[in-house]
Formats: structure tokens, sequence, C-alpha cells
């Protein structure tokens, strides 16, 4: 080989070298987010299909043991959407059907007219009914409360009143057909998904948005830390039930799962081992961090003691954003873009 020739080789290698590292790097981020969502999502399938059973048992057969069953398996399956709430592209986009999972935020407590409606009609409560009657009515948050709140269940709307229940099975019903249906349409979304590199970014930007959005809006402004300055525990999720710190630390561990590992691969790739590792000991101590006994947040924000320990979640978990939104995804070359949950 002449000099000349030895020597443009050798240049043309230089430049196609990282460029294909970098093509293999992100092939495997979207290998190991797509592996790890598809978990998740199955997940999902599993734990409303028992929900929808355990929605029909009790119904059926009203006895004590089977509504605490019927309770335990609202809370699994709302977890297991929580920890894939993250995902905010592809099939989920499809029909809302992350607004159909969860209605959030409530400011008008459109749950709980919708509910006083439909309980109150003549018509029966049937599948096409709730297909027509909204995202407030089709989701989690509408289980939520027909098993918890305190007034309806204080009334003769009270579970296991006929028209809550037929409202309950219809509503279980329809988020186990919408999980299945997620599940399918993530299957057959894979080739496009590992194939168009676009997708990179767009799941970064989901990682970095959910980070924000629990700094911010599940965190930030029920503490008073933002806005008036009021405490309120009545604008997150899952107040009713008492599960609101779950869903936060459910949502932290479905990050932790499901979108580290492309991440930290991304990184490493780019030479940001030590960036990689400090978001991994930083989600580690969120989670180690988290507030015991998963108090109500009702609690946590009333009982002084309480909430030093709820600030000192806030700070880890600001702590962890600042290291995904702005150290990584500087690193990777992602910029913050529009989220369709901010609802602008």
């Amino acid at each position: 080989m002449q000099p000349i020739t030895r020597l443009l080789c050798t240049s043309i290698l230089a430049v196609i070298s990282p460029l294909a590292w970098a093509n293999d790097a992100n092939a495997q981020a979207r290998h190991q987010w797509h592996e790890g969502i598809t978990t998740g999502y199955q997940s999902l399938t599993i734990q409303t299909a028992e929900l929808a059973e355990s929605t029909r048992g009790y119904c059926e057969n009203p006895a004590t043991a089977r509504r605490a069953r019927l309770e335990a398996a609202w809370l699994d399956a709302f977890l297991a959407w929580q920890r894939v709430r993250f995902v905010d592209f592809g099939p989920v986009e499809n029909n809302n059907l992350s607004w159909q999972f969860q209605f959030w935020p409530d400011p008008k407590n459109l749950i709980a007219r919708k509910a006083a409606y439909l309980i109150g009609s003549d018509e029966p409560i049937t599948p096409q009914v709730i297909g027509q009657s909204g995202v407030a009515v089709q989701g989690f948050p509408m289980m939520e409360y027909l098993l918890f709140d305190q007034q309806l269940n204080a009334g003769d709307s009270a579970l296991h009143a006929a028209r809550t229940c037929e409202l309950l099975t219809n509503v279980a019903r329809h988020v186990k057909s919408n999980s299945d249906e997620l599940m399918a349409g993530w299957q057959a979304f894979r080739p496009h998904y590992l194939e168009t590199d676009q997708y990179r970014g767009t799941t970064i930007r989901a990682g970095m948005a959910t980070l924000e959005i629990l700094e911010e809006r599940r965190l930030a402004q029920p503490m008073g830390l933002r806005g008036n300055g009021k405490r309120n525990p009545y604008i997150t999720d899952a107040w009713r039930s008492g599960n609101t710190l779950m869903t936060v630390e459910a949502t932290v561990d479905g990050l932790r799962q499901f979108f580290l590992p492309g991440l930290a691969a991304l990184l490493e790739a780019k030479e940001e081992s030590d960036l990689a590792e400090r978001i991994r000991k930083q989600f580690g101590e969120v989670q180690q961090n988290f507030p015991g006994a998963h108090l109500p947040m009702a609690t946590a924000l009333n009982e002084e003691d309480q909430f030093r320990v709820l600030q000192s979640l806030y700070v880890d978990i600001s702590q962890l954003a600042t290291l995904v939104n702005d150290q990584a995804a500087v690193a990777l070359g992602v910029v913050r873009g529009f989220n369709s949950s901010d609802g602008d």
C-alpha cells in the first residue's frame, strides 16, 4: 500500500470508527430500553388482569377478605403503571392511553362528579358507556375514588352497592383491555423503535420530563415549595388511598430498572463512566432514604418531623434530576423539549 493511500485509509477509519461506536452504543441503549419497558408493560398486563378478577370476585361476594384483596390488587396494578409512567411516546400516545390509565391532575374534582353522574343515572353502565365517558372515568383514579373516598363510602352508594360495583367492574375491565392493547402495540413497535435513532433522544427526554414532574409537581407543589407556599396533599397522586409516596417510589424504581441501564450505556460509550456511576449511586440514595412506612402525604405534610424526612427525599430527587437533566443531557447532547404532560 502506498503511503498516501495508507494515510487516506487511516484518516477515514479515524472518522468512521467513533461514529460506528456511537451507533453501536445507541442501538444497545435502545435495545436495553425496549426490553426493560417490555418487562414493565408485561407486569402491568398481569396486574390489571388480577385487578379485574378481584373486582368481579368482590362484587359477586363482598366478603371482608375479598375487599382487602381488591384494594391490594388495585395498588399493585397502579404501582405497575407508575413504573412505566415515564414512557410518553409510542403506543401509549394512541387514543390518549396514558390519560386513560391516569387522569391527573384533577383540580376540578371531575372524577367525583363523573362518578356521581354515572351512579345516579338509570342508564346501564356498560363497556361502551365507559369508552364514551372520557378519561376521568376510565382509569386507576376512578377506581381509587370508588374504593377509598370517605364521603362516598359513608353513603348509600358505598361499595358494594350495585351501581357502584357496576361502574367499578367496567372500569377495571377497561383498564385491563388498555393494558393488553398497550403491550401488543409495544411489541409491534419494536422494529421501528430499534431501527430509528431519534428514539435515543426521545427516550432520554421522557426520563428527564418524569424527573422534572416528580421534583416540581409531585413533590415541590404539594410541599408548598412552589406556587402559593401552602402545603396541599390533595393535588398529589393517590391521596384518597394514602399511597402518594408509594407512587413516587414506584416511578423512581421504574426509572432505575427500565431507563437507567440504557442511559448508563450511552454515558459509558461517551467516556462518562464517572457520571454514570454517580447517577447509579444517586438512584440508590433516593431509594435508601425513602420515607419509611409509606406515610400518607397528609401525614408527611402535617407532622414536622415527617416533613423533614419528606424534605430529604425532595433534596435527593432534586440532585438526581440535576445529574440526569443537566449533566447527562449535556454530555449526550440532548435538549429538553416539549412534554405533552405539561398541559401547555
